[in-house]
């Protein structure tokens, strides 16, 4: 889990977790992105709190959300590794039903939930691999786009990416695709990754059976002058770059063994 300036939600995702962890060998590690509004104080009264299961690495400024990630992704011990955004909360018995839909099929490499707003509202976590034409329409339609879902029913199902709040993968998968791009400083690494998970022949699936409340925080759609906004428009010019499209998805899907079945769901 990041954390950045999180003082309204941390401890409710921390609480969260840990009434999910209750009773298990579980870690938890937080990277600190520098927070100046209190988040230290409440991550240090709850690591004395929970020694031996949270663990807190402090940094002095913010690094983006890929070397920041690597640095606890590279301590993890578990057989399974949750990806989470601090302003997340997990509702009782979420893990279990993505560890048991995980062993259920080996062929898929990373798992996440349904997620909510917290009025309720179905979130557009999961899409089609971004064009600029597709980043466009998210940036001034996304809750159109939004309210338009019928949620698919709750069959889960693959698809080209779903967003980093709130990932579940093997850890053997983590070993084989390796960590986050670090290049990318925001965003979208959360797309990059999923890329390179079908890359490396695993499926990037999405349970609509299972929720989790998501206090998005839009940075970067909240200032599109901020530097969180000039940082995912770069990140997305090296995304295109590095996977040599921009336009059209149509040659970056042969080079897959499975194709698309996101195309029509989120059109």
């Amino acid at each position: 889990m990041l954390s950045w300036n999180s003082a309204r939600h941390i401890e409710s995702c921390i609480r969260s977790l840990l009434q999910e962890g209750a009773g298990h060998n579980d870690e938890m590690w937080v990277v600190d992105n520098g927070s100046t509004d209190g988040t230290v104080a409440i991550l240090e009264r709850l690591a004395r709190e929970h020694a031996g299961v949270l663990n807190v690495i402090y940094l002095s400024r913010n690094v983006g959300t890929t070397v920041s990630r690597n640095m606890a992704l590279s301590q993890v011990r578990g057989a399974y590794v949750a990806i989470i955004d601090s302003d997340v909360v997990v509702p009782p018995g979420t893990f279990a039903s993505l560890i048991a839909r995980l062993d259920a099929d080996s062929s898929c490499g990373l798992l996440a939930p349904k997620l909510l707003y917290p009025s309720g509202q179905l979130q557009m976590s999961a899409d089609v691999f971004p064009t600029v034409a597709r980043k466009l329409r998210r940036l001034f339609l996304l809750r159109t786009m939004e309210r338009r879902l019928d949620g698919g029913g709750s069959r889960p199902r693959t698809v080209d990416y779903v967003i980093s709040a709130f990932w579940v993968l093997r850890r053997d998968v983590l070993t084989t695709v390796g960590l986050l791009d670090e290049k990318i400083f925001y965003s979208p690494e959360d797309v990059d990754y999923c890329l390179r998970v079908w890359q490396a022949g695993y499926k990037v699936m999405y349970d609509p059976a299972v929720h989790a409340i998501h206090c998005a925080q839009e940075i970067s759609r909240r200032s599109p002058l901020s530097f969180a906004a000039v940082s995912h428009a770069a990140g997305l010019l090296y995304f295109f770059r590095k996977h040599g499209y921009a336009f059209s998805t149509r040659r970056l899907y042969r080079r897959f063994k499975y194709s698309s079945s996101t195309a029509e769901r989120f059109a």
